[in-house]
């Protein structure tokens, strides 16, 4: 049979048909075994699970400043956390914080947008994600006229949030969650930042 015979054209054709729909579904298949291994590797906690536990935070509040001369309740609210996107490794925290100033001239209110940034920190032994160095970057002040005043208190908000981040967690793994955060809190050996996550990795690195 000539080898230019529709028949032997037509086998030829589905041969490469074949082999193209063979190559296709090799790399599907290599594909899926990849994402199913870096799933069984690591466990991923998105920013928005972030957040919503940082809603607990929210009953935050504290008495700072110098007592008697010029001191301030803040209780701190909205929490909310932007992770990876502003800076490699870093989490961008903004937050509203409501301040009564007690001073020699009497009580002021006012109101503060913070801006922070901080580092997280996993500890394998709570199973828990700290947010460690923690640092005031920006503030917006509510009504402006109290900027001064406010400006003479940062410092001691800063360190007082610093402190607080510092021994209260943000996130604790819990097996009561689910049977993915159980086998993450077991065999958990580091934590990476992600642009939007934090990766809590199975393997060290």
């Amino acid at each position: 049979m000539p080898i230019n015979h529709p028949a032997i054209k037509s086998i030829a054709l589905h041969e490469m048909i074949m082999k193209k729909v063979l190559y296709v579904a090799l790399v599907l298949l290599f594909a899926v075994i990849m994402i199913n291994y870096k799933s069984l590797m690591q466990y991923s906690i998105s920013e928005q699970k972030i957040n919503q536990a940082l809603q607990r935070q929210n009953n935050y509040q504290k008495q700072i400043g110098l007592p008697g001369l010029l001191d301030a309740q803040i209780t701190l609210s909205q929490l909310k956390s932007q992770i990876g996107h502003t800076a490699p490794n870093e989490i961008q925290l903004t937050a509203n914080a409501k301040v009564v100033i007690g001073s020699l001239l009497g009580s002021q209110n006012a109101d503060i947008t913070l801006t922070l940034k901080t580092q997280p920190l996993f500890d394998g032994d709570k199973g828990a994600i700290f947010l460690k160095e923690i640092t005031l970057t920006d503030y917006v002040v509510q009504p402006e006229q109290m900027g001064s005043a406010i400006k003479m208190l940062i410092p001691y908000l800063n360190q007082s949030l610093k402190l607080y981040f510092n021994q209260q967690p943000v996130y604790v793994l819990s097996a009561d969650k689910s049977t993915a955060e159980a086998i993450a809190k077991k065999l958990a050996k580091g934590l990476e930042v992600k642009p939007g996550e934090l990766i809590i990795s199975f393997v060290k690195k």
